[in-house]
């Protein structure tokens, strides 16, 4: 299959959102590669270190064109990937073969209002966070002796919906900030798809977060990666599933972690129907024995997330989406 490379640039990132108005920065063929670059910290670059801006992403904050400012949100994304051949109705698979910082130093920000405790935590707060990449660790706080294994990952993995301008704060049926450390490389997410050529972006790296993103950012760090696109005609989702070498991991987002729990556990009762034949109840039953619902994220407001995540171990075949 076909392998591109897909740059960080002023031509090829936007900012803020997604919109199926954007002019695509790569056109791809179903099953082909993308090495793809990007950048992160568009409103804090003035403030960073030497190390975190390079050339190209100085050029990107001081000069993208206004057509590539979608919405309000602080995000970064490359793309749109158009990819031939998909459809409304058909599922994106993305497959993350690679994700690696790319520079050594990523950043943490306390936003006034935002996050877990934002009456507590009120003062912002903009911390640049050295990063180890020989040892793929980070210390935090600096010189206190606690080392942080990195666990990279993007925190966006979206598609465009027939909105014109979608924020890229909270995630949703087209992906989008979903925030879900479990997402490594080795992982694929299948995202339905709303139109012509999917229109695919991705950024919001992530070295490392903890579940919940509490204070509403991880290290937030410039992030390559490699991926594979591929357009699944045979699968019908209404919502983000992902697979990892071990798990199935289905999804909810909600304004309410009951509600987004609800969302998560239901897609997980109807993917046990659909591909391990269950009755309902026997999968409601089984959920409740052997999958793990954890907190994906609290603070991409007005969403919050919840996953469930299978063991695909416990099955009595090898499944593979």
């Amino acid at each position: 299959m076909p392998h591109h490379i897909l740059k960080a640039t002023r031509e090829t990132v936007h900012l803020g959102g997604f919109s199926h108005l954007l002019e695509p920065a790569l056109t791809v063929d179903s099953g082909d590669t993308v090495d793809v670059e990007t950048y992160t910290g568009y409103y804090v670059y003035d403030k960073a270190p030497p190390e975190f801006v390079t050339p190209a992403f100085l050029d990107i904050c001081q000069n993208l064109p206004p057509e590539r400012k979608v919405a309000a949100g602080p995000h970064l994304l490359t793309g749109p990937i158009y990819v031939q051949g998909a459809e409304p109705g058909d599922v994106l698979e993305v497959k993350l073969e690679a994700i690696t910082p790319s520079l050594p130093v990523g950043f943490n920000a306390i936003r006034t209002g935002w996050g877990a405790l934002p009456h507590q935590f009120h003062q912002p707060a903009l911390r640049f966070v050295p990063l180890d990449l020989e040892n793929q660790i980070t210390e935090f706080p600096i010189d206190s002796g606690i080392k942080i294994p990195l666990k990279p990952f993007f925190g966006i993995l979206g598609v465009a919906t027939t909105e014109a301008s979608r924020n890229s704060i909270p995630p949703g049926d087209y992906g989008g900030n979903i925030d879900n450390q479990e997402l490594q490389a080795g992982t694929k997410i299948f995202l339905p798809i709303f139109v012509p050529g999917a229109l695919f972006s991705i950024g919001d790296g992530h070295s490392v977060q903890g579940d919940g993103e509490v204070n509403v950012t991880a290290i937030e760090t410039s992030m390559n990666g490699t991926i594979q696109l591929k357009v699944r005609k045979d699968l019908q989702l209404t919502t983000p599933i992902a697979e990892t070498p071990t798990d199935i991991i289905t999804m909810g987002f909600g304004q309410t972690l009951d509600e987004a729990l609800e969302l998560a556990l239901k897609n997980m009762i109807d993917f046990l129907k659909r591909f391990i034949n269950l009755s309902p109840e026997d999968a409601y039953v089984l959920c409740s024995l052997a999958v793990n619902f954890r907190i994906t994220q609290v603070v991409n407001s007005p969403q919050k997330g919840v996953h469930g995540i299978l063991s695909k171990s416990i099955l009595p075949k090898a499944i593979e989406l």
